[in-house]
């Protein structure tokens, strides 16, 4: 979306600032009272579970991009209200340290990244979402409560996630190069990264991180395109357990929800009709959702 120029009678008013920030990256979006936005921004990873002062900063850099694009000071920094979505924010501990670290806002709305996507996702009206990402997590926000499903990590927990759909894909196709399954495009073409070789995969396997294993998600969409008859299986089976989700989401009153993420959007078709009027896209993103956040402040 295209930035708006501040004006120059602009200069006294509040101004909203909204952060998305992530395990993976963080973004940030400036905005004037009216919704017309003016910057953003972008930097690496926000969630202060894993480094209180590099997420912290990593926020003012995302947010002092932003303020460049608009044109803004910093001195303008007094008149911003900020509404953080941050990963890592669910204990009082972490959120008593963000919010002493000595950010210059006027004003700070802090809550979890699942509860600004949910802000975004329904334009700040009740409803869930689901996270289908390298892992997974339900959220739900009915009048002002705000309730979350899954999320542990992978492997444990996760469904429906890319972490836990390559992982799926790996032990699948270990079986079929042993004979035990049968063999398709798509799990030689996994075994060939491994160079047919099970004594590789589990050397990979010592040091592989949950987006080592989700890396393999795209090779399976490419596949399923292909009318891979594992690939259909796989994400037939990603698209059941997200429906579980769905339905618990359903279950504790939201009548919609959002699914966000990058496999979403290959899992839906493949949903059971029983959740097909429930699931629905997003109306806005996290950063729509830290906005709305912030607007609270004023």
């Amino acid at each position: 979306m295209a930035s708006a120029p501040l004006k120059e009678t602009d200069s006294k008013q509040p101004l909203l600032l909204g952060v998305d920030g992530g395990g993976t990256s963080c973004r940030a979006r400036i905005a004037d009272l009216d919704g017309n936005i003016l910057g953003e921004g972008f930097a690496g990873s926000a969630n202060p579970r894993t480094g209180l002062d590099s997420a912290c900063n990593a926020i003012m850099q995302a947010t002092r991009e932003a303020m460049d694009k608009a044109g803004l000071r910093e001195n303008d920094f007094g008149r911003m209200n900020a509404g953080l979505g941050l990963a890592g924010v669910n204990q009082k501990k972490e959120r008593d340290l963000v919010l002493g670290w000595g950010f210059p806002f006027a004003g700070i709305f802090l809550e979890t990244d699942a509860y600004a996507a949910c802000m975004g996702a329904f334009n700040g009206q009740d409803g869930a979402i689901l996270i289908l990402g390298t892992g997974s997590c339900g959220a739900s926000l009915i009048d002002g409560e705000m309730k979350t499903l899954g999320g542990w990590g992978f492997p444990i927990s996760d469904h429906g996630s890319g972490a836990s759909l390559g992982l799926a894909a790996v032990r699948y196709s270990l079986l079929a190069h042993e004979g035990m399954k049968e063999e398709t495009p798509l799990s030689k073409a996994i075994m060939a990264t491994f160079d047919n070789s099970p004594e590789n995969a589990v050397a990979w396997q010592d040091s592989a991180l949950p987006r080592d294993y989700g890396s393999y998600g795209p090779v399976v969409v490419e596949y399923l395109s292909k009318g891979d008859k594992l690939a259909e299986q796989l994400i037939r089976k990603s698209a059941e357990d997200a429906a579980m989700m769905i339905r618990v989401l359903h279950q504790r009153g939201a009548n919609q929800c959002a699914l966000v993420g990058g496999l979403s959007e290959f899992v839906m078709p493949w949903l059971p009709e029983d959740v097909v009027s429930i699931a629905t896209l997003p109306q806005g993103d996290a950063m729509h959702g830290a906005l709305l956040m912030a607007a609270k402040l004023i």
